[in-house]
């Protein structure tokens, strides 16, 4: 069932990043200067960039986050309009700055390096959710960021008959973060924090764990390895990566993988398909610089899928 009586697909909830990426020979490691082969100016942020790739594959999507009038939210705003994703629950504070990293990526192993500065236009509170927009939604996507009003969505979204979904990156485990799990439909998370959660290092069991804390579909990813889906009625499979060669940057592939997840849920998939266009189109934005530098549309993730078996 495709999800089209709803004002967008997927509302996203989480910080918005402007990222300055440079392809270099190695990471510095001491004073020392080096010329980058390439560089790249987008936006970023993990939330940001799964709506991204939603709207490239075809779905109306929105952003909620805060962000400084500065150049720096201003060019994030600017990407967002680019790429069709909604603005208008973005809420912008006068005089603050917004958040930007500064990412190293290393040519022969497309490895990373980041520093990352903040920004000071400080956390969404949750009485500035739009929870309005947050109960036409389809699906309410997040990860964590801006905690309180993190909560307060997805309180929103449950009692709207919103499915909410969650975004667990390799190493942003929180101790509080089961408060947020009880919430979950989608619960989607890198290995590393699967094992952390769960305190097992075994894919099947960290799984059942997160299970029982409230998700009805768990999806496990492991890069090259590929991912592993489970669900609340105890069926499970393995999606294998796509085989590309060298990745160029891994920058963004498991915000990718969310969105084409998410993307293939709202247009009626099953979770064999929502897993496999997931990691086709992972492994397609590694192909190039950025985290949405190569994100493609569905008509060209189709044609990968084709070409790669």
């Amino acid at each position: 069932m495709t999800l089209t009586c709803k004002q967008y697909d997927v509302i996203g909830l989480g910080v918005s990043t402007l990222d300055l990426l440079m392809l270099a020979d190695d990471f510095p490691i001491e004073e020392s200067v080096q010329r980058a082969s390439l560089s790249v100016l987008q936006g970023g942020g993990p939330v940001a960039t799964a709506m991204v790739a939603l709207a490239r594959l075809g779905s109306r999507t929105a952003m909620i986050d805060k962000l400084g009038d500065d150049w720096r939210g201003r060019l994030i705003v600017d990407g967002f309009g680019k790429e069709n994703v909604s603005t208008e629950h973005i809420k912008i504070v006068p005089g603050a700055s917004s958040s930007i990293a500064s990412i190293t990526v290393r040519e022969r192993d497309g490895a990373r390096s980041i520093i990352f500065s903040p920004g000071d236009c400080g956390e969404l509170r949750p009485n500035e959710i739009p929870a309005a927009a947050v109960s036409r939604a389809g699906i309410l996507h997040l990860n964590g960021r801006h905690w309180d009003a993190c909560l307060a969505a997805a309180r929103t979204a449950k009692e709207s008959g919103v499915k909410v979904s969650f975004d667990g990156g390799a190493h942003r485990l929180r101790d509080d973060i089961r408060l947020l799990l009880e919430t979950t439909d989608i619960c989607i998370v890198a290995r590393q924090y699967a094992f952390a959660f769960s305190g097992i290092e075994d894919v099947a069991s960290a799984a059942a764990v997160l299970l029982r804390t409230g998700p009805k579909t768990v999806v496990i990813t492991a890069g090259a390895e590929g991912s592993w889906v489970f669900t609340k009625d105890g069926s499970s499979f393995h999606q294998p990566a796509y085989e590309i060669g060298r990745a160029v940057d891994t920058t963004g592939a498991g915000d990718a993988y969310h969105g084409a997840f998410l993307h293939g849920m709202a247009k009626g998939l099953d979770l064999r398909g929502c897993a496999a266009l997931a990691s086709a189109v992972a492994a397609m934005n590694t192909m190039r610089l950025g985290g949405r530098t190569a994100l493609p549309t569905f008509a060209e993730a189709k044609r990968f899928m084709a070409e790669h078996g």
